[in-house]
């Protein structure tokens, strides 16, 4: 059975229809999950802002373009089945940390680092949190990427 979604701001509303698991889970539960700002339906969405509503129910027909009488149709024949998805995906999300390192200078927590003192762990949402809040404390932020392999063509 598809999933349809409708997410809510202050300001904008999208809903979408018939998003079968994988493209629900890709696009809109791991960003929600992370606490991350992402697209979906050509918007931009902050989870910390914004209301998921994710219903089950049969497909719509092609002719669905998100108005409110879609989503009426929809609400008749649906299970809300948000927070069992949000769980399951909370359940499933790799553990992102990050790192703080206190010092004066980029200088001095390089020095820190280096020390082979371990630096103190925080959630990658409280990371986050930090710096979405534009703390005058935060001085530098490093972040290091893991690099994929690159997938070359075979001749």
């Amino acid at each position: 059975m598809p999933f349809h979604v409708e997410i809510d701001s202050v300001v904008n509303r999208a809903r979408v229809f018939n998003l079968e698991q994988e493209e629900l889970r890709r696009d809109v539960l791991e960003p929600w999950v992370a606490g991350l700002p992402f697209k979906f339906a050509g918007q931009g969405w902050e989870p910390r802002e914004s209301r998921l509503t994710v219903l089950s129910s049969p497909t719509l027909g092609p002719d669905a373009d998100g108005d409110e009488e879609d989503w009426e149709e929809v609400l008749r024949a649906a299970e809300d089945v948000t927070r069992s998805l949000l769980e399951a995906a909370e359940q499933d999300a790799p553990a992102q940390l990050a790192v703080v390192v206190e010092a004066d200078s980029v200088e001095a927590a390089l020095q820190e680092m280096r020390s082979g003192q371990p630096p103190r762990q925080i959630t990658w949402p409280a990371a986050i949190e930090r710096l979405a809040s534009h703390d005058p404390d935060v001085k530098a932020v490093v972040l290091v990427v893991k690099p994929r392999g690159l997938d070359w063509p075979t001749l």
